[in-house]
């Protein structure tokens, strides 16, 4: 007979039962063993991308695989807001989705009905193939599958910021992420996410979000970036990452030990033959 399971609180769950902010960071570097190494970190969540990152449908199930059954909770990031990845992404077991570079409401609709089966939205029925229901081993898994899942919209351009009280407003919708990097290029202002401008953009639409009911993340690498949106009403920030973290470990131990050339450094002893 076989071993009846059941889904994994999702991140919506996760949000509205704790009032302290959930702090996070990115696994970029496609590995599940490091998804693996950072999941026992103590920090509350991951972001898994598939936008920016080498990670495809099976380097993506390998991480979720690797992390499952850590005190932590995986969000995947997709390439972009396609109903054919989403269906594939839900059915490998993504519970938990961030849609990147949504500018309207009606963009977030969409969204929220390719993660939901019909009659409430599109999404493809292949559960029974699928590890979603590990592969009909969660009793009534299409009853309650819109359940299982929760949807984030990212916020990145200067459209989205303009139009981010109709996109939070949007049912189904659980919660909204704001991207500084790909908003300071959508201000004019590439590379300055920390520039006054963004900052207070940045602000404006956790205000405004907060104020609407609905979690709001953010992006925030600068300790004191961070901070300042954590006092604003941030609730779950991303501050750091996998392969950033191995480049600036590196080159300090690069800087420590190796000594810039035209220094004297001990000698080292010459072979005689």
């Amino acid at each position: 007979m076989p071993i009846r399971v059941a889904a994994d609180p999702t991140f919506r769950d996760v949000l509205g039962s704790t009032e302290r902010a959930q702090i996070g960071m990115w696994v970029c570097s496609g590995s599940a063993l490091v998804a693996e190494i950072c999941a026992g970190s103590g920090l509350d969540w991951l972001l898994i991308d598939t936008e920016h990152s080498p990670n495809g449908l099976e380097s993506t199930l390998s991480q979720l695989q690797a992390v499952h059954g850590y005190p932590i909770v995986p969000l995947v990031r997709v390439p972009t807001g396609e109903r054919v990845i989403v269906k594939q992404l839900l059915d490998l077991g993504a519970q938990n989705l961030l849609i990147p570079m949504i500018d309207t409401a009606a963009q977030a609709r969409e969204m929220v009905s390719a993660v939901r089966y019909p009659p409430h939205g599109v999404r493809g029925v292949g559960s029974a193939l699928a590890r979603a229901s590990r592969w009909n081993r969660i009793d009534d898994y299409l009853a309650f599958a819109n359940e299982t899942i929760s949807l984030f919209v990212q916020i990145e351009t200067t459209d989205a910021v303009a139009n981010v009280a109709q996109i939070a407003a949007v049912d189904g919708v659980d919660g909204l992420f704001i991207g500084p990097s790909d908003l300071a290029a959508s201000m004019g202002l590439l590379g300055q996410q920390d520039h006054p401008d963004v900052v207070a953009s940045v602000e404006r639409c956790i205000r405004t979000v907060t104020a609407l009911g609905k979690p709001v993340g953010v992006n925030a690498f600068a300790p004191a970036t961070a901070e300042r949106y954590l006092a604003a009403g941030a609730r779950f920030v991303l501050v750091g990452a996998d392969v950033a973290i191995l480049a600036r470990a590196s080159e300090k131990l690069a800087a420590s030990f190796i000594r810039p050339t035209g220094l004297a450094g001990p000698e080292v002893p010459r072979p005689s033959y």
